[in-house]
């Protein structure tokens, strides 16, 4: 007589990010999309253009026309680009309202922690 034995493991891993306000998740996403270099120049390259760009990005973007592409995803995904599709080509633009929102929240929050009072941490070294 033979047994099977079948165990499933199941994921208990899951983000503890809805713990937190919407705000802060928010500004947590905007953070992490800020936080590559390539992301940034792509969103000052789209900001000097004042207008939406058609052609390829990665001409101007020191980065493969791929990699480039993945950039654009990320800041699409958190709102701060548009991009339409026209024909083959995609328009990107800056989504100036989505900017605004995103200044607007992280001047409040630093405003905010700025404004905390001062403690009298001793160093411990």
């Amino acid at each position: 007589m033979s047994y099977v034995c079948v165990i499933i493991f199941t994921s208990m891993t899951y983000s503890k990010a809805n713990r937190f306000d919407d705000e802060l998740q928010q500004l947590a996403k905007y953070a992490s999309v800020l936080s590559h270099p390539a992301r940034l120049a792509i969103l000052k390259f789209l900001a000097s253009c004042e207008t939406c760009i058609s052609g390829d990005i990665s001409q101007e973007i020191p980065l493969s026309r791929t990699t480039v592409t993945q950039h654009l995803t990320e800041l699409k995904k958190v709102g701060l680009i548009r991009g339409e599709i026209d024909g083959v080509k995609v328009n990107y633009c800056i989504d100036r309202e989505a900017v605004k929102q995103m200044i607007e929240g992280f001047t409040a929050f630093f405003g905010e922690i700025s404004q905390t009072k001062q403690l009298n941490c001793i160093n411990t070294k």
